[in-house]
C-alpha cells in the first residue's frame, strides 16, 4: 500500500527482486507479446517484503507464457490522466486505484480511462466482499483490498477518544498527528471522515477546533508516523487498522504505543482497485491477472504483504493466526461512493487546504 510503507522499520529494498521487469514509468512503451504492463505505487514492488514481487513470480509460474513487467508512474494516475490527453497511456493495468482518484480521473477527462469490466470473464468476483465497492456507475474497478483509517494511541499516556468530538477536548490538546489531505491517502480518508461526520456545512468548523486544540499536519504518512509518532514527539496519530499487525513480533509483543482507537465505533474504509486501461490490447490476460490477484493464495499474500484487510469474503482466504489477532475492523466502517464524491471532492480538499495545508 502506497501510504504504509515501513521502510524505517524493515530496511532494504525488493529492486534485485524484480531486476529486469521494474521500471520508472517516464515514456510511454509499446504493446511486447504477452508481457503485462502493470502501473503501481512505489511500495507494491521496492521496499521491504512486497506483494508484487510475489505476484509477479507466482502469476508467471501460473502462466508460463505470460510476463508481468511492474511500472512505477513519477506522477501516480496524474501521469495517465496527461496520457490519454495525447492518446498514448502505454500500460495495460492500474494497480492501487482509489475511489477518489477514479473521481479525478473522471472530472479530468472526456474519455473513460479505463474500460468496463466483462466480470464473466474474471473467475472469482463472486467471491469478493458485498461491502467493498467503488459504486462506479461503469463498472471499471476490482478492489483487491482494503484498509481502515483510525486512530494509533500511546495507552500509556492517553485514553482512546471515545468520539470525534472528543478529540475538542482539553484531555487532548496537543495530542494529536494527522496527515495533510492533498498529499496524503491517510490524511485525506481522515478529512473524508470528519465530512462524513459533521457534513460538508461543518466539517471547517470542527477542523478550526481541532487547530485550536493543537493537531499538528504534517505531510505525508511516513513523516509523520516514523518520524513524530514513533519518535514519541506526541501520543496519537491518525494511522491504520492493522497497526499491529505489523509491530506484533516475538511471544510478547509490546504494543503500548499502538493501540487501535476508534471514534464514535467507525473508521474510514479506503480499498484499493485494479483496472485496465481503455486503450489496453492485453484485456485477456489482464483478466487473467485479475482472476489470479483473487484467488485465495494471492489474497492472503497481499493481506500479509501489505499488511491490508483482503478483499474477498473470510471464507475464502485463510489468514494467519497472528493477523486475525492484531488486525482490527470497526463496528461501523465509514466511506463516501463514487456518487457522493463526483463533483464535491476538489471542493472539499481546496477549502480545506486553504486554512490548514500549510500549518
Amino acid at each position: 500500500m502506497r501510504r504504509r510503507t515501513f521502510v524505517g522499520a524493515v530496511g532494504g529494498s525488493a529492486a534485485a527482486g524484480v531486476a529486469g521487469c521494474l521500471t520508472r514509468d517516464s515514456t510511454p512503451g509499446g504493446s511486447d507479446g504477452d508481457t503485462l504492463r502493470i502501473a503501481t505505487y512505489p511500495s507494491m514492488v521496492e521496499e521491504g517484503d512486497p506483494a508484487g514481487v510475489w505476484l509477479k513470480e507466482a502469476f508467471e509460474s501460473a502462466y508460463p507464457e505470460a510476463e508481468i513487467s511492474w511500472t512505477v508512474p513519477e506522477n501516480g494516475i496524474n501521469t495517465y490522466i496527461q496520457r490519454a490527453r495525447q492518446d498514448t497511456v502505454g500500460a495495460d493495468i492500474y494497480f492501487g486505484l482509489n475511489v477518489d482518484e477514479l473521481v479525478r480521473i473522471d472530472d479530468s477527462l472526456d474519455e473513460q480511462l479505463f474500460r468496463s469490466l466483462e466480470r464473466d470473464r474474471i473467475e472469482g468476483v463472486d467471491r469478493l466482499r458485498d461491502d467493498l465497492t467503488f459504486g462506479d456507475p461503469n463498472d471499471r474497478v476490482l478492489p483487491y483490498d482494503t484498509g481502515y483509517i483510525s486512530l494509533v494511541y500511546d495507552e500509556s499516556v492517553l485514553a482512546p477518544p471515545a468520539s470525534l468530538d472528543a478529540l475538542l477536548s482539553a484531555e487532548y490538546e496537543d495530542t494529536l498527528i494527522t496527515q495533510n489531505a492533498q498529499s496524503s491517502d491517510p490524511g485525506l480518508a481522515f478529512l473524508l471522515w470528519t465530512i462524513a461526520e459533521y457534513g460538508a456545512d461543518g466539517y471547517l468548523e470542527y477542523w478550526r477546533a481541532l487547530r485550536d486544540n493543537g493537531v499538528q499536519i504534517l505531510n505525508g504518512w511516513s513523516e509523520s508516523y516514523f518520524g513524530s509518532y514513533m519518535e514519541e514527539e506526541r501520543p496519537m496519530i491518525v494511522s491504520y487498522s492493522t497497526d499491529q499487525v505489523f509491530h506484533a513480533t516475538g511471544d510478547d509483543p509490546d504494543l503500548t504505543r499502538h493501540q487501535i482507537a476508534f471514534p464514535n465505533e467507525q473508521g474510514y474504509e479506503n480499498p484499493e482497485g485494479m483496472a485496465i486501461f481503455a486503450d489496453s490490447d492485453k484485456a485477456d490476460l489482464a483478466a487473467d491477472f485479475m482472476a489470479f490477484v483473487l484467488s485465495s493464495e494471492a489474497q492472503a499474500e497481499i493481506a500479509r504483504r501489505n499488511v491490508q484487510f483482503p478483499a474477498v469474503a473470510d471464507d475464502d482466504v485463510e489468514l494467519d493466526e497472528s493477523f486475525s489477532q492484531y488486525a482490527h475492523a470497526p463496528p461501523e466502517p465509514v466511506a463516501f461512493t463514487y456518487d457522493d464524491l463526483r463533483g464535491n471532492l476538489d471542493g472539499w480538499v481546496e477549502d480545506w487546504a486553504r486554512e490548514f495545508a500549510s500549518q
